[in-house]
């Protein structure tokens, strides 16, 4: 693996170009026509054009994608995160065309990008998982009866996707088919599939997500972020380590993270998410087939990169994790800044930063 295309834009691009450079690859960028200026065209070695400005005919383009691959002559595509970063049908092109995917295996990104298997899977596999159903519900009646067993609340939830799209509570039977038609209607305009189940609605729990890294030979977990502080289900501070997990919880996580890694063939970086309730007992929410934005996180205290490592993983060779324990060291903060108008219901606000303190 000698030179590598990032199908992606903004700051990711820029991490995974900076990672190829540490690794002695090249990194090639690709661009639409809105950002033929951008920082990460100007940082990479080669920089193609892949189309108009509309993601749809561009990032989102994988045979645009997999041209420009061709074109510029790599033999690996990194995906970043967003756009077609958990989407299966795209990493099976790129090895279709006899590129090397920095990234999970189709498999492991379809089992689990499918909420519904994945919660089969990790049934199977011995990991928590919240109380609920493993298959879709599209039937009022059938819904009702599901709820009535769970007990409610409920969570009605998208079976694709996530984001926070596509997910009702629902506290009482009177309101489970407004809110099934509700999530359903906006899972199909997110996702493209209308398909959702029920869990059980935890009340107030703590947010966890563990970082997993996977090579050929072994699956490392790398501790915790806890991002329970959100807003409409999008995360706004991400920390490491949480102050709510003890050495004895967080190896216990760790090794649920573990499990479900390696129920899926999963190689590479990916974060397996969870639900802590305040008696320590935590339950597999879904699993990030990808890197995520708030991975310096976890980089800054276990002083690992994650973007070199995935990088690594993808050429075959092993990780550089120390196979020992490995202890979080110091703290690390993310903030998710937003624009958005607070006069105007928080409606995105875009402009021009003018004050920056």
């Amino acid at each position: 693996m000698r030179r590598v295309l990032i199908a992606n834009r903004g700051e990711i691009a820029l991490r995974i170009i900076r990672a190829c450079h540490e690794e002695g690859l090249e990194a090639v960028a690709v661009y639409s026509a809105a950002d033929r200026r951008s920082a990460h065209v100007r940082a990479a070695d080669h920089a193609i054009a892949i189309g108009p400005a509309r993601p749809s005919e561009s990032y989102l383009s994988i045979e645009r994608l997999i041209a420009a691959a061709r074109e510029s002559g790599a033999d690996a595509v990194h995906p970043g995160y967003g756009f077609l970063a958990e989407r299966a049908v795209f990493a099976e092109a790129v090895e279709q065309a006899d590129l090397i995917f920095v990234g999970p295996p189709p498999a492991a990104i379809r089992a689990m990008g499918d909420k519904t298997e994945a919660r089969r899977r990790m049934q199977e596999a011995g990991v928590p998982i919240v109380p609920g159903g493993s298959a879709p519900v599209d039937d009022p009646v059938a819904a009702r009866a599901a709820a009535e067993e769970i007990g409610y609340p409920v969570m009605v939830k998208a079976a694709a996707g996530g984001g926070g799209k596509g997910m009702r509570v629902v506290r009482d039977r009177d309101s489970l088919a407004a809110a099934l038609k509700g999530a359903a209607s906006e899972a199909l305009k997110a996702f493209g599939d209308s398909s959702v189940y029920l869990e059980k609605f935890i009340e107030r729990p703590r947010h966890i997500e563990i970082q997993v890294l996977a090579d050929a030979d072994r699956t490392v977990h790398l501790g915790e972020r806890e991002c329970s502080i959100q807003r409409r289900h999008q995360k706004l501070v991400e920390e490491a380590p949480s102050l709510a997990l003890t050495v004895d919880l967080r190896e216990s996580m760790g090794a649920a993270a573990v499990s479900a890694a390696q129920a899926v063939g999963y190689r590479g970086a990916g974060t397996c998410e969870f639900l802590l309730s305040d008696d320590g007992s935590f339950y597999f929410l879904e699993m990030n087939t990808r890197i995520q934005v708030e991975h310096p996180v976890t980089e800054l205290v276990y002083g690992v990169d994650l973007v070199r490592e995935q990088l690594r993983i993808a050429a075959g060779l092993p990780m550089r994790v120390h196979p020992g324990w490995l202890n979080p060291r110091g703290w690390a903060l993310e903030c998710r800044i937003t624009s958005e108008d607070p006069a105007n219901g928080f409606l995105p606000s875009t402009g021009r930063i003018e004050y920056l303190r």
